[in-house]
C-alpha cells in the first residue's frame, strides 16, 4: 500500500501544482515586498533564501518574479505590502517572504519553519570548552570579566544576559544598524571576525549567515526557551488581510514544497526546530 502511495504522489503534486496556477491569479506576477540587503534572507542578487523560496513558487505557477525593494525596518509593511503605485489602483507587491506567524501586521500563513536563538561562539579564543549557555553564569570572576558577547537594544538575548548577571559583559550593538553597506547579520560576521566580540546570542537565520562565512570556526549552543523567557518561534509568510486567495494558493505551495523549503534552509545553516502543532493548519 505504502509504494503504490508513493507512485502516486508525484502525479497529486503535478495535479494540485496545475490547479493553482490556473486561478484568478494565473496571468499576474509573483509580486514580493522584499529588503535589497538583508542576508541571509533578501538581497537585489536574489541570492537569500527567501529568494530561493520565492523562485520556486513563481515557478510552479509560472509566473514572473517581480520584487518591490524597501530596506525592512519601520514602516516595512506601510511602504510596500499596503502601499498602491501612484496613479494606481495596484499594490506595491503582494507577498512578504518571512514574517513572525500570527504577525499584527499583516494575515499570514501557515508556518514554514521553526527556529530559535543560539548562542554562537568564536573558536580558538578560550571558550571551547562552554557545552551549555549556563556556564556563562558561573564562570570565574577573572573569565567573566574578559566576556567579550554582543548585547542588542532589543530581544530575548539581552534579557537573558540581564537574568544571568551578565550584562556588563556585554558589548552594545543595535538591531538596525542603518547602515546601507552592513545589516544585522553582516555587520556581527565582521565583529566576530575582528575579535570585537567572541559570542553573540543570535537569531538561527542570522547566526546561519555567520556561520556560512567560516563554518568550520564557530560553535552553535541553542537557547531553549522557559516559561519566563521564549527563544523559538515560528516564520511564514504575510500578504494583505482580505486577500484570502492569495493565502490559500501560498498554504498550498507551502505544504506540497515542505521538503524543498528545508533543504533551501539547510543549505543556509538555519537551525530548524519541529513547527508545532498549533502552526500547522
Amino acid at each position: 500500500m505504502l509504494s503504490v502511495l508513493q507512485s502516486k504522489k508525484p502525479l497529486l503534486t503535478t495535479l494540485l501544482l496545475s490547479a493553482l496556477t490556473f486561478n484568478s491569479y494565473a496571468t499576474e506576477k509573483f509580486r514580493v515586498c522584499a529588503d535589497p540587503l538583508n542576508p541571509p534572507y533578501s538581497s537585489k542578487q536574489q541570492d537569500g533564501y527567501e529568494n530561493k523560496i520565492a523562485s520556486l513558487f513563481a515557478k510552479q505557477l509560472n509566473q514572473e518574479l517581480e520584487y518591490y525593494w524597501f530596506p525592512q525596518r519601520i514602516g516595512f509593511v506601510r511602504n510596500t505590502l499596503k502601499a498602491k503605485l501612484d496613479n494606481s489602483d495596484l499594490y506595491k507587491c503582494d507577498v512578504i517572504m518571512g514574517v513572525p506567524a500570527g504577525f499584527d501586521f499583516t494575515a499570514t500563513t501557515d508556518a514554514y519553519y521553526h527556529s530559535s536563538y543560539v548562542l554562537l561562539i568564536a573558536k580558538g579564543r578560550g571558550w571551547d570548552d562552554i557545552t551549555i549557555p549556563e556556564q556563562l553564569r558561573s564562570l570565574p570572576l577573572k573569565k567573566q570579566e574578559s566576556l567579550k558577547i554582543a548585547m542588542f537594544d532589543r530581544g530575548p538575548g539581552t534579557a537573558w544576559l540581564q537574568h544571568s548577571g551578565l550584562l556588563e559583559q556585554g558589548a552594545p550593538y543595535q538591531t538596525m544598524t542603518g547602515d546601507h553597506e552592513n545589516n544585522t547579520a553582516m555587520m556581527i560576521a565582521k565583529e566576530l571576525q575582528v575579535g570585537n566580540i567572541d559570542m553573540v546570542i543570535l537569531w538561527g537565520p542570522m547566526a546561519g549567515h555567520v556561520i556560512s562565512q567560516d563554518p568550520e570556526n564557530f560553535k552553535v549552543l541553542p537557547m531553549k526557551s522557559s516559561l519566563n523567557m521564549k527563544f523559538d518561534y515560528s516564520m511564514a509568510m504575510g500578504v494583505r488581510y482580505g486577500d484570502k486567495q492569495r493565502k490559500t494558493q501560498l498554504n498550498e505551495l507551502i505544504k506540497i514544497n515542505k521538503d524543498k523549503i528545508a533543504t533551501i534552509l539547510e543549505s543556509y545553516h538555519v537551525p530548524l526546530l519541529p513547527i508545532p502543532a498549533a502552526q500547522k493548519k
